[in-house]
This record gives C-alpha cells, structure tokens and sequence, in this order.
C-alpha cells in the first residue's frame, strides 16, 4: 500500500519543520507551504490524502483556502486554530473543515488526529463499496435521480456533479449505508464525527437540513430522509 500524502499549510517555519518531520517519521509523504494561494494550487495538481491547514496565513487565509479547495475537492482538511479564534474554528468547520486542533498542541495528539481522520475516511469509503456487492455498477450506486460514487467521493443529481461539503457527503454515504433503518443522533454523530468530537446532536440536525435541501424536491416535505420523531433519521433511497 502506498503512503499517504499529507500537505502542510504553516507560515511558521518552525512548525512546518517540525510537523514535517514527526509527519515523515510516521511514514507519511509530507509535502509543505507557506502561502495559501500556492497551497490551493498543490492540492489541486497533487491529490493529497489529508490537509493540515493553519487558520492565519498571510495573503489568503485559512478560511478562503478552505472554501476554494472545497469548491473542487473532498479531501479531509485540519485546521490548525490558536486559542482565542473559537468563532473562526465554527466557521471552518461549516464551510468544510473536518477537524480542527488547537494550539498550542502536542504532536503525538496531532499525529493521533491525522491518524483518526484518515482512518474515519477509509472506513467510511469501504462501507460503501461493500454495500454495493456485485451489483455496484462501475462504483456507483443509484437512487433514482441520486448517484454515489465512492470511487471520487461524488455526488451526482441527474447525472450533474454537486457540491457537498466533506460531511454532507459522508453523512449522506452513512444513511444511505443504512438504508430504511433508523439512526439516532447519536449514533450518526459518533460514526460521522467521531467519538471525539466536541459538539452536540444538534450538528446533526443542521447537517440533514442542508441535504435536504440538495437532494430533496421539497425541502419542506422531505422523502428521501425522514425524520422519526423521537427516535432520529430515516434514509429512504
């Protein structure tokens, strides 16, 4: 199995040097930059696995680098945040950060998070081939006028690529893994999110709000996720 690459977006050459370097020591391909512009040009041109991504850059920030990577990729991205910058880190993580660490950190608790996100990433793309079976034409599987494809973490509504967030995608990845079952916030949370993540069921809310409002006729009447009062969601196909 090849190694993972991650790219490193850190102004700080003390820290990009030390990221780099615990980084390589885990076995992972590092590549490394200190300009937001010239980071949004390496994710496109080399596919990173995983994007650490400081908040403060000079010129384009974190967030815009963010934003224009999310406008052609999925890639998991980590935004490094400094203490007092609680409202930037929920901005991040709405416009498609997946996780975020806080300095100043430790870097086994870095190394750990980089780990747990390529892990929740893998898991949840091989969920997802698995629930194809033999059936699964070309990596694609169909509902209706809905198309997952696996392959390049994409969602298409007829026949047309569309824009999903990181965990828009991976959300809808899940219920549609667990289809006509019903989930508890809490269950989607941990298995979406993470056991670690510092948040409450009410993401989960705001999340299936913003896919019904891509994949659903009717916003307002949803059919293709339900809500089962008391109990959760629903994932009707």
């Amino acid at each position: 199995m090849s190694a993972k690459k991650i790219l490193i977006v850190e102004d700080e050459i003390s820290l990009q040097e030390t990221l780099k370097y615990n980084l390589l020591k885990q076995g992972y391909e590092v590549e490394v930059s200190g300009d937001g512009a010239k980071a949004v040009e390496l994710a496109i041109k080399n596919q990173p696995d995983l994007i650490i991504l400081d908040l403060m850059l000079p010129g384009m920030d974190g967030l815009d680098v963010c934003k224009t990577i999310r406008q052609t990729q999925s890639t998991p991205i980590m935004m490094v945040t400094a203490k007092d910058e609680e409202i930037d880190r929920v901005v991040g993580l709405e416009i498609g950060a997946d996780d975020y660490i806080t300095k100043p950190f430790s870097m086994r608790e870095l190394v750990a998070r980089v780990k747990a996100l390529l892990r929740r990433v893998r898991l949840i793309e091989e969920d997802v081939k698995q629930s194809l079976g033999e059936n699964g034409q070309k990596g694609i599987v169909v509902y209706d006028n809905l198309s997952i494809d696996p392959i390049r973490r994409e969602i298409l509504i007829d026949n047309q690529p569309c824009a999903f967030k990181p965990k828009e995608y991976e959300l809808l990845v899940f219920l549609a893994e667990h289809q006509r079952q019903v989930l508890t916030r809490e269950h989607i949370l941990e298995r979406v999110w993470g056991w670690d993540y510092v948040g409450d069921s009410r993401t989960v809310d705001v999340h299936i709000r913003w896919l019904r409002g891509k994949i659903e006729k009717d916003a307002s009447d949803p059919k293709r996720i339900v809500t089962v009062r008391g109990a959760g969601y629903r994932f009707e196909g």
